[in-house]
């Protein structure tokens, strides 16, 4: 198939095949994604797709084994938690120190968050962010000083109410 032939084939069949593997999964998102991933797939594969040689069954057969591969994960995953213990029934809420904190590190520039969650979430030295991040020394302090200023300047005028005294 060339580029064109491709695009005409996934603009004809993409919707039926969603809907096919939809009926199949009984999950849209996940028949969505794997037609979608299956289409991917085939795209690195177009040349030997040819139009007679049934293309849409070797979608359809590719997003199906994908579906089946991801069911296998979960329940590899879902038997090793069984294994391990369960996780615990409810997970605590976040506090409103956390809430603000996400909010204010929202306001920063990527590069500012992920150098300041390597540091301080990961606990990274400056030098294994610079290695990890693809940064020089310097790049990655002036991130953590201008991060540090800009959270310090969100967080400023936040004030926990105190709760009456127990």
């Amino acid at each position: 198939m060339t580029v064109e032939e491709f695009e005409d084939f996934y603009a004809q069949k993409a919707a039926a095949l969603t809907g096919q593997l939809y009926v199949m999964l009984g999950d849209l998102q996940e028949a969505q994604d794997v037609v979608q991933e299956a289409f991917v797939k085939g795209w690195s594969r177009r040349r030997q797709l040819d139009r007679g040689g049934h293309p849409e069954a070797w979608i359809r057969t590719v997003a199906w084994r994908l579906a089946v591969s991801r069911w296998r994960g979960r329940r590899r995953t879902a038997d090793a938690w069984r294994r391990r213990g369960a996780p615990p029934a409810q997970v605590p809420e976040p506090g409103p120190e956390q809430v603000v904190l996400v909010d204010a590190l929202r306001e920063l520039p990527a590069q500012q968050r992920r150098t300041l969650t390597l540091h301080y979430l990961c606990d990274l030295t400056v030098e294994q962010i610079a290695h990890e991040a693809g940064l020089s020394l310097s790049t990655v302090k002036t991130h953590l000083a201008r991060g540090r200023t800009a959270l310090a300047r969100h967080l400023r005028d936040f004030h926990f109410e105190e709760g009456p005294v127990v």
